[in-house]
């Protein structure tokens, strides 16, 4: 295979495993970068970057229309319940439908109800943590870093506790079709399947607390009003879905990905320790450093100039924020980790109308874990540092992380 060949597959194993010297390698080629194989613009300079995802009026979220939608069409085969509810998602909407949806929902999402989280989190990182303390090797991801952000986005919502097992796999069938996992053939298959248990089993809730409101998410969401309007049930079902699954896939991925940060720079894990007010500045580091998400795709509603490169009207670009974050013209020294870098102007949630409006749950979950852990661990070493990353084009997520817990 030739070297344009390896450059141009998205999913070959540099990428996937060592992303930041595949994408160094793409900007140095060029920030906007035409990949064939993908058939469109990949993006890995962080002016460029930012650019994007500002620029709303040009570059498109919709993924049922545009270059994408054929694809869409294609792949949902005729009716279907996970397209029909994914086309629900706001976060793959423009104006005025995300607007629309983003509000309702984030009157929801207010930052009062996120703050009063803190103390069950807080709770949560120890009571998850003390079983794990005497073990000497521990499934970072299967027995802490899904369970924090599955937990929290559970009670937040309302959910009961006896079905989280079952949302958890439900959650990870959809990751598969929203991050575009390679090698699984029958991802939307499973996605489907997925999506029709979630809706069942939402459907319910949301009813019952419309007839009886709790003091949790979807009781909020269904009483989100703006000018008159109000969300519809099926709208609710697919906020609720998309909580769920961004509520811990991203979170989970964050936290892991952290550990394996402060285990290559054990002189950070050493600073946060003694000065554990950095804790704040130390997470928007982890963000940078190696975030939860690697990009995401847009497409271009209109010609106009990128960088140096003349998108065309309709062409593919695909923002990569995880390669903007180690852009070397924005940040010194990118390839270090320094928990107290000033300024850090990462794009880890991505920038402008969409950035993720789940940010500041997963910060304040992150923020309570490495607060916790930095008090009560001098380390916590990685087993097996020949770690192996999900084949993925949207998201940064570990197949296993082994750890041991040192007091």
């Amino acid at each position: 295979m030739s070297t344009d060949d390896v450059l141009n597959d998205l999913l070959n194993e540099e990428a996937i495993n060592h992303p930041s010297s595949y994408y160094a390698k793409l900007r140095a080629i060029s920030p906007v970068y035409w990949n064939p194989r993908w058939n469109g613009w990949i993006v890995t300079g962080y002016p460029e970057v930012t650019q994007g995802y500002r620029d709303w009026k040009r570059l498109s979220s919709d993924r049922f229309s545009g270059p994408f939608g054929s694809d869409v069409r294609a792949a949902a085969d005729g009716e279907s319940q996970l397209f029909t509810f994914l086309e629900k998602f706001f976060v793959w909407k423009d104006p005025p439908y995300h607007t629309r949806l983003r509000t309702l929902v984030g009157a929801a999402f207010l930052p009062r109800r996120v703050d009063a989280l803190r103390p069950r989190i807080r709770e949560l990182v120890r009571e998850l943590t003390e079983p794990l303390v005497e073990r000497d090797d521990v499934d970072f991801i299967d027995e802490f870093s899904f369970h924090l952000p599955v937990i929290v986005i559970a009670e937040y919502l309302g959910i009961p506790k006896e079905a989280r097992n079952e949302v958890r796999q439900w959650s990870e069938d959809l990751s598969a079709v929203i991050f575009v996992r390679g090698g699984d053939s029958d991802r939307v298959s499973k996605g489907e399947a997925a999506m029709r248990n979630l809706v069942d089993f939402l459907r319910p809730i949301i009813r019952a607390r419309q007839a009886s409101p709790e003091n949790d998410l979807i009781s909020a969401m269904i009483a989100a009003e703006q000018g008159g309007v109000r969300l519809t049930e099926d709208e609710i079902v697919a906020a609720a879905v998309l909580m769920v699954f961004g509520g811990h896939e991203t979170t989970m991925n964050l936290l892991a990905n952290g550990v394996v940060a402060f285990a290559r720079f054990a002189g950070e894990w050493h600073r946060l320790r003694t000065q554990p007010g950095l804790v704040g500045s130390a997470v928007e580091e982890i963000l940078r450093y190696d975030g939860p998400i690697r990009g995401q795709a847009r497409w271009a509603k209109e010609a106009f100039t990128l960088g140096t490169q003349n998108i065309a009207e309709n062409d593919r670009v695909f923002l990569i924020q995880a390669a903007a974050n180690h852009d070397p013209s924005a940040f010194d020294s990118p390839e270090t980790m320094d928990i107290a870098r000033s300024p850090n102007r990462h794009a880890a949630f991505g920038q402008g109308i969409h950035t993720c409006i789940g940010a500041p749950l997963a910060r304040m979950e992150a923020q309570e874990t490495f607060s916790y852990f930095a008090e009560r661990f001098a380390r916590i070493e990685v087993l097996d540092m020949n770690l192996r990353y999900n084949s993925t084009m949207v998201s940064r997520s570990l197949q296993g992380l082994r750890v041991k817990f040192h007091r």
